[in-house]
């Protein structure tokens, strides 16, 4: 197995006095593609967070390449290659599609890059070249969903943290989706993937770590993984 691009260790969050992660460890192997995945409530969603910046933790550390990131500002992780795709196909509405993909392309080292950045962006999604002009408000959910996704790309990331992108999607469009991040993946970036559809997860990733209230309690190889294993720890049996 490679090297860790990521590292948690003993990472805590709070909203208030709620822990909504309470001790949450693991790694997240270069090149590989890695799911996290638990109950609704089991702290998935603001890990991610934590990890990218968007929520401070109140304890434990982050390392991404080596460095010490913890609680460093998610502008600055960008720049360091680390993007999230937050769940709920979030975008600029009032832009068009293209303007919302050029500004993933922000941080220095992307912008030498752009139209060839732009041009991947296009032939993973096809769809969002032919409504390039279109205002991103006007796109169905999946498209919204295909558009977050580009712009993440847009910064030429080494990680890319995907969290619940099926999330009310139809299940044409998830199949979609789930075949380009598998393209992704075979581009050498590291891609982390937080659901709550199991089976899909673990299909999709070579490592699994599960989580339950707001820690992660059991982490392998996905094939590895048996489903008894799998059902003790995602429902706390």
């Amino acid at each position: 197995m490679s090297e860790p691009i990521l590292k948690v260790e003993g990472v805590q969050a709070k909203y208030g006095d709620f822990i909504a992660v309470e001790s949450a460890t693991l790694d997240v192997p270069q090149g590989m593609i890695v799911s996290v995945i638990g109950a609704n409530g089991a702290g998935k969603s603001t890990l991610m967070d934590t990890i990218a910046g968007v929520h401070k933790p109140t304890a434990g550390k982050v390392y991404f390449k080596g460095e010490d990131i913890t609680g460093m500002p998610a502008e600055k992780l960008v720049t360091r290659g680390l993007s999230l795709v937050p769940q709920g196909s979030r975008c600029f509405i009032r832009m068009t599609v293209e303007d919302n993909l050029i500004m993933g392309s922000y941080p220095k080292s992307a912008r030498g890059k752009l139209k060839e950045s732009l041009e991947r962006v296009y032939e993973l999604f096809p769809v969002l070249k032919q409504k390039r002009n279109d205002l991103s408000g006007s796109l169905s959910g999946g498209q919204r969903q295909m558009v977050a996704i580009g712009r993440a790309l847009m910064t030429n990331p080494d990680c890319v943290l995907f969290d619940e992108i099926s999330l009310g999607l139809a299940p044409t469009i998830i199949k979609d989706i789930y075949a380009r991040i598998k393209e992704i993946s075979a581009g050498g970036m590291t891609v982390v993937l937080v659901e709550q559809d199991t089976q899909r997860a673990i299909r999709t990733a070579q490592l699994c770590h599960i989580m339950l209230k707001g820690k992660v309690v059991l982490s392998g190889s996905s094939k590895e993984l048996t489903d008894e294993e799998i059902k003790k720890a995602y429902f706390g049996l």
